[in-house]
């Protein structure tokens, strides 16, 4: 006998409040839309593009947003939903949020990421390549290893692995940034610096590693870390805070090896 549960599929007529913005530069501000018969069994972009297909038949402009696998895997599609980064479902993200998450005669307010270091492109949609620059700053082994080596000959072991690959997860959406008050990268290049530094591949460079990333951070205009965890609590990877006393363990090192040097 099966057990799968089943949704009962459902309709909702919603109000949605979506933040309008042509571009860094522009003025922007909030428009109301109303959406009929809208199934509990859609996806929230997809509620999105039932959206903007009213839009456009409109002669309106469609909302901007961002999206690619809409699988939880890429990142893209972070949205700033009722005022929680992705939405209500902890540990997801906003393509993985469904509309049985919300109510007949609800108001679904919208917004973009809000940060400095995260300017506006477009409506929902900002410019997060300041990750992508922090990254490129460190966040990789530069030793041309030429042929692979057999796996085996370096051991990890299962705790180390473990904490490694649980910073790995980070998909670089920004959330974590979106939701802290002071637009803090923090747990972002905690996560990248903490993978690195736990693996032997990575010991020979983490002291420069951790010096540029937080310094490239810093050049970037992202906020100091003011230890809510509200950023563990965005993370749809549910990268934990511990990853950035790692963090803070690795800078301090790295500060007093080159007082030494």
């Amino acid at each position: 006998m099966s057990t799968t549960a089943h949704h009962t599929e459902t309709f909702l007529n919603l109000t949605l409040r979506v933040w309008r913005q042509l571009s860094a530069s522009a003025n922007g501000r909030f428009h109301e839309y109303k959406l009929d018969h809208i199934s509990t069994e859609m996806s929230f972009l997809e509620m999105l593009d039932v959206l903007n297909e009213k839009l456009i038949l409109a002669g309106d402009e469609p909302v901007a947003f961002d999206h690619d696998c809409r699988e939880g895997i890429c990142g893209a599609c972070g949205i700033f939903i009722n005022g929680q980064a992705h939405g209500p479902i902890p540990k997801s993200t906003t393509c993985q949020l469904h509309m049985r998450s919300f109510k007949d005669g609800d108001v679904i307010t919208l917004e973009p990421w809000r940060a400095r270091a995260f300017p506006v492109i477009r409506d929902l949609v900002v410019d997060r390549t300041a990750f992508d620059r922090i990254q490129q700053a460190g966040g990789f082994i530069s030793v041309n290893t030429g042929q692979a080596p057999e796996a085996n000959n370096i051991l990890v072991g299962r705790d180390v692995q473990e904490s490694a690959m649980d910073a790995a997860a980070c998909i670089q959406c920004g959330a974590c940034v979106a939701s802290c008050k002071n637009a803090s990268a923090m747990l972002f290049v905690a996560a990248k610096v903490s993978h690195l530094a736990q693996l032997p591949q990575g010991h020979p460079e983490r002291s420069r590693r951790v010096t540029s990333m937080v310094g490239k951070m810093d050049d970037e205009g992202f906020g100091n870390c003011s230890n809510t965890s509200e950023c563990e609590a965005a993370c749809p990877a549910g990268i934990s805070v511990s990853h950035i006393a790692r963090l803070n363990r690795e800078y301090a090192k790295s500060a007093f090896c080159s007082k030494e040097g």
